[in-house]
């Protein structure tokens, strides 16, 4: 039986490596799955495939996917972000990792800053984490990539002082490198 960890056999849950994907001609993606002496496939929801699609085609203002991120593996995409115009972020450029599991649309993705510029904004730690509770608590199979960009372009657009959060030097000495494994607190609406 497949679960989100692995294959379980009984009650024995098997590590899980991906093999190289296969692209089929109807738009379907496959990854082969190696277990302890088994190999399960596995296929890409199209939901994933239909994003992707919509994000290269008509991304939101000020976002580009940046296409070499997806060449290799549809579940790992880099989009490219231009600070919006009139804004404290006007003209700087940043770069959003979107990771997804094979949980998604169900689960939310895994959404950081990252490169060499992490906007300085009351609720993105410099290591790139976002405070923003669509990314957790708050997240909708309803809600897609598109939806994502767009909060954090509101979220960045909105900001009215650039400071880092006040617990930025010991959350990122004591975090976890997935922000999804971080609880926490939504207190503050305004920047």
């Amino acid at each position: 039986m497949l679960s989100p960890g692995g294959v379980t056999r009984g009650r024995q849950l098997l590590p899980l490596r991906l093999w190289p994907r296969r692209s089929w001609g109807d738009g379907s993606i496959m990854a082969s799955m190696q277990t302890t002496g088994r190999r399960v496939e596995v296929w890409f929801p199209k939901r994933l495939q239909k994003e992707l699609l919509a994000l290269q085609n008509d991304p939101p203002p000020g976002m580009t996917l940046n296409e070499k991120s997806v060449q290799n593996s549809i579940t790992q995409w880099i989009v490219d972000m231009e600070g919006a115009p009139g804004t404290l972020y006007e003209g700087e450029k940043f770069q959003l990792l979107f990771k997804f599991s094979s949980r998604y649309p169900f689960d939310s993705p895994q959404v950081m800053f990252t490169g060499e510029n992490i906007p300085v904004h009351p609720h993105v730690y410099s290591n790139g984490h976002i405070c923003l509770s669509i990314l957790t608590e708050d997240w909708s199979p309803a809600l897609s990539v598109q939806s994502v960009c767009l909060s954090i372009i509101s979220m960045l657009s909105s900001c009215k002082e650039k400071r880092r959060p006040p617990d930025n030097s010991f959350y990122v000495r004591t975090c976890n490198k997935n922000p999804k494994k971080t609880k926490w607190w939504y207190h503050d609406d305004t920047c």
